[in-house]
This record gives structure tokens, sequence and C-alpha cells, in this order.
């Protein structure tokens, strides 16, 4: 039962609830919340005058409304402790007009009704707000900033409304394990991690809400969860807008998604959200438009002359289809491409990207890609290869066959013999007979793979175009792990930048640079780096220590 709702049947008996005062120095009233508390009866309602409380409540099966009186702001300070401020279990608690500070968590509700009202709430290092078990509950006109979680919501039903959350190093809103609130008109903002994540089963309704400055997603919806989200705003996410994970339902109703990575709303296969009006396209994964996948393309760390040539590609095939459609003629045109690099310079994921544009453009039925090596195609006595090859093949019609370290298949690499130059011999038949339902992408250091295409006479006229991968330049590596410090998230010391840069300028003139390969090494090692100095400090780190790595990480890492 609510506050109001409380109220109401104490007026039906005709007595009002009563009231205990809290106000230090005056006389008559009580000096402490603590000491109020002591005396409240169930119903009881405690006014607190203007000032500062460094107290904590522990609240088991108590009806009580506590609320500021009208002559000044009220803080309640808990940030001594990182317990929290107010723990209710049963019972139920309407707060009305207060401001709650706490190092770690603020409010802790479980298995009680809750009602708050007009309060502003921080946590530096826990959760502000946190519902569990609650059968209803009502957040409303609230503010929730600086904490390492906004809101929590599990396993109950109730509502958010008019109520904003920013400046968390977390996620704004969570709401999981079958919890089916109402949020409205709610704003979000400054999230470290997603604006809202939903998991395990939560049915949300999300409506009017306005989600921005996210680190991850806008709203990410997980583990089979049925979400309705309407006429809600998410923007300037450096996650997807909106994304729903396999198995996950719902609604996405007339919202708009702007400035966030692409694409605006994403769909896991498996995910059957209905979208109605999204201001981007919904796409499912390997299934989103020409635009947004040379967006994706154009969003990966440098490879510029790479980039160039792909759109050179697209160009072609679309101005091609163009002709066809005005029945002008067109030339023959193979789709297949060798990839020329050292390894980590980004083949794999452009080859994926390759595969997703020509389903864009009608060219492959289906654009899947299909990673194979060497053991996946050479077999163990003569005419087994071919068999091996054929399966292989089949399997990628209609998508991409990419072939790392192909050189390996031929005879000038010394590590194949005949029943290598068997695989390459059948390639080179398929990729004739099935020019228009595959594309074959065969990868390898550049020199090699000259040495591969002189294996069969055939084999070089099979392929339209070789694209060179430069490796990267140490700002190119800044940005990359750059990107999986935040993708972990992680924050890393300004001061750490010309560490980065020095390690990878040394690093390029070894001949086995591995490029994005030695990035992750060595974001692997700062993390490990990191372990050892958090474990040494003989306590359990805070947040931010959790999330920060140091120059002195970096140094660690890399020598």
């Amino acid at each position: 039962m609510s506050g109001s709702a409380l109220d109401d049947t104490l007026a039906g008996t005709g007595r009002a609830p009563r009231t205990l005062l809290v106000a230090p120095g005056r006389h008559g009233a009580y000096p402490t919340i603590g000491d109020a508390l002591r005396d409240a009866p169930d119903g009881g309602v405690i006014s607190i005058v203007g000032g500062t409380y460094p107290e904590t409540f522990e609240l088991v099966d108590r009806r009580l409304t506590v609320r500021a009186s009208d002559d000044g702001p009220v803080l309640l300070d808990g940030t001594g402790g990182d317990w929290p401020v107010l723990r209710v279990r049963g019972g139920s608690l309407t707060l009305q007009g207060v401001e709650v500070r706490a190092g770690g968590t603020a409010l802790s509700v479980e298995n009680a009704e809750l009602t708050v009202e007009r309060c502003t709430i921080s946590a530096r290092l826990g959760t502000a707000l946190s519902v569990r078990g609650c059968h209803r509950f009502a957040v409303s006109r609230c503010t929730v900033s600086g904490a390492a979680q906004g809101i929590v919501l599990e396993s109950s039903s109730g509502r958010v409304d008019d109520s904003s959350v920013e400046d968390v190093a977390g996620d704004g809103i969570v709401v999981g394990l079958g919890a089916d609130p109402e949020i409205r008109n709610c704003t979000i903002s400054g999230c470290g991690q997603r604006g809202m994540y939903v998991y395990q089963y939560a049915r949300p309704l999300i409506e009017g809400c306005d989600i921005s400055r996210t680190t991850g997603a806008g709203i990410e919806v997980a583990h089979r969860s049925r979400p309705a989200v309407r006429r809600t705003r998410v923007r300037d996410a450096q996650g997807v807008g909106i994304g729903f994970g396999a198995g996950c339902a719902g609604s996405v109703e007339e919202c708009q998604v702007d400035n966030t990575a692409e694409p605006g709303i994403a769909l896991a296969e498996g995910a059957t959200p209905t979208v109605v009006q999204p201001v981007r396209r919904p796409t499912a994964t390997g299934d989103a438009g020409l635009d947004d996948l040379l967006a994706e393309l154009d969003g990966m760390v440098g490879l510029p002359a790479v980039k160039a040539e792909v759109r050179a590609l697209v160009d072609e095939i679309q101005v091609n289809e163009w002709r066809r459609r005005a029945g002008l003629p067109v030339g023959g045109v193979s789709h297949h491409l060798i990839f020329a690099g050292a390894p980590g310079t980004g083949k794999t994921t452009v080859a994926r990207t390759y595969g997703r544009l020509l389903k864009a453009l009608g060219v492959l039925a289906r654009g899947q890609f299909h990673e194979v090596s060497r053991r996946d195609l050479v077999g163990q006595y003569i005419g087994h290869t071919a068999e091996k090859t054929s399966v292989v093949f089949d399997a990628a019609k209609g998508g991409v066959l990419f072939i790392d370290e192909a050189y390996t298949l031929s005879r000038q690499a010394g590590s194949g013999g005949d029943f290598g130059q068997e695989a390459i011999d059948t390639l080179v038949k398929l990729m004739e007979d099935h020019r228009d339902e595959v594309a074959v992408i065969v990868a390898g250091y550049t020199g090699e793979m000259l040495d591969f295409l002189s294996a069969n006479p055939g084999l070089a006229s099979r392929f339209s175009k070789t694209i060179e991968f430069e490796n990267y330049t140490p700002a190119d590596l800044l940005q990359i792990i750059g990107r999986m410090v935040a993708d972990g998230g992680y924050r890393i010391d300004e001061a750490a930048a010309p560490v980065l840069l020095e390690h990878f300028g040394r690093i390029a003139q070894d001949p086995n640079f591995g490029n994005a390969r030695d990035a992750r090494r060595l974001f692997e090692g700062v993390r490990k780096a990191q372990s050892q100095r958090l474990r040494a400090l003989g306590r359990m780190p805070d947040v931010a220590e959790l999330r920060g790595l140091t120059a002195g990480d970096v140094l660690a890492a890399s020598t």
C-alpha cells in the first residue's frame, strides 16, 4: 500500500496518521531521524526540518512515511559508509522530498511497497535505487545522479515516471528477472554503459523517454525479454540505438534513433520484436542496408586505400545493375578477390562486410561468411581433397568463402604437395562453374600470394582484383586499443597515450608485427597488470579503480 493509500485508510477510521517532527535543537521535537523511527507507529509520518542528517536506517516490516517539511532541504548523508542509507525489507515506505547521498547503495528495497516522490538520490560506489521483489512501487519526479548504477528493478511491478537518471558509471536503468514496470517520460543521459538494460524475461513498458550519451547501447534487450518501447528517443549513443538479443521479442513503436552506432535498431538472429515506423530501418545481423554497411566500413580504423577499393567495387556493381535495368549491355564481373597483407590488418572483418554488401546489392543470395584454412580443404589421400573442397564450396554458396593463408596450398609454399595442388585445381573449376553463386576471397602475405597465383594457369584470371592491406600506424593502433578499452567498460589514463604510441612504434619494426593482434595482446596484458595491481591493495577496489587503467599498467604489459 502506498503512503497516500495508507492515509486514505486511516482517514476512513476517523484518525489522522501520527506525525513525528525531527528538528534538532527544538524542544518537543526529535533530535534525530533514528529517534523518531524508534517511536513511530505503523502508519506514522516522520516530518524532517531542513538540515543534514548523517544517519542510515534499516526498516523491517514497518509502514512509514518519511518526508521533508517545508522549511529547507533535507539531506540524508550516508557517504561515510558503504552500506545502504535506507534498507527496507517488508512493509511499506513513502519517501518524499529528501536528498539521499550514499557511499554504497542509497536505497535498497526488498519485498515491500514503495513510493518515492520528488527525491534526489546519488550513490558514489553503488546503486542509487534497488527495488527487488516489490509487487507495488512508484518512483515519481526524482533525480538520480552520480551513481555506479542508476535504478535497478528486479522481480517487481510498478512505475517510474517523470524522473531523470544522469552521470552514472554503469547502466542507467536495469530491468530484470521478470519485472514488468512502466517507465514513462524519463530522461537518461551520461551513462558509462547502457541507458537501459532489459534482461531475463523482463516485460517493461518504456514510453516517452529520452536516452542520450551512452557508452553502450541506448537500450539493450537480452535473455528472452519482451519490452514495449513506444515514442522514445535514443540519441548520441556509442553503441547501437536499440538492440535485441536472440530469443527476445516485444515491440518498438514510433521511436526516434539519432547519431548512434550502426545499425540504429539491431536485431540478432532469432530476435522477433515488432517494429513500427522506426526512424532507421530495423536490421538483422547480416541483413543491413547498403548505406548502413558502407557506414560500418567507414567506421573501421585506418585502411583508407582498402575502403576506397571496396567502395569502387560497390559503385561498379551498382552501375552495372542500373545498366541491366535500362537494357544496356553489361560485361561479366568476377566477385572473387585477393586480400594481400600482414596479419591483423582487418582482412577478415572487411571480407565479412563485403559479403553483406554483395547481398544488399542483390549479387549474393545470403551473404553469409564461411572461413576456412588449408586443413579444411586438404584430405589425406588422392581424391579425398577434391571431395572436401567441393563440400566446403557448396556450404559457402550464396555467400563468401574466405580462405586464410591460401598460399599454404601451393607447391611453392612447400607445405602441401599434390594434395594442396588438388585443392587449388578443384577450386579453379568450381569458381568458374559457379561464378555467380559465391565470392571467393583468398588472403595472405603479399609475396606468398604471388606464389599461390602461379600454382594454376587459370587461377589468377579468376580474381578480379588484389586489395593491399597496409600495416596500421601507431596512431591507428592507439585508436583500436581505445575501442577495446571502451568496449570492455574500462577507462584509460591520458598519460598512457604516449606510452602506447612509443610501444606501437617500436614493435612495428618487428618482422613478425601482428598489427591489431598485437594491440589485442597488449590490451590483455594491461588488464592482467591492472588485476595484479588491484589485488595488491589489500581491500576491495571501488568502481573507479576497477575501471581505471594506468600508464603504469601499460608499461608493465609492454616490457
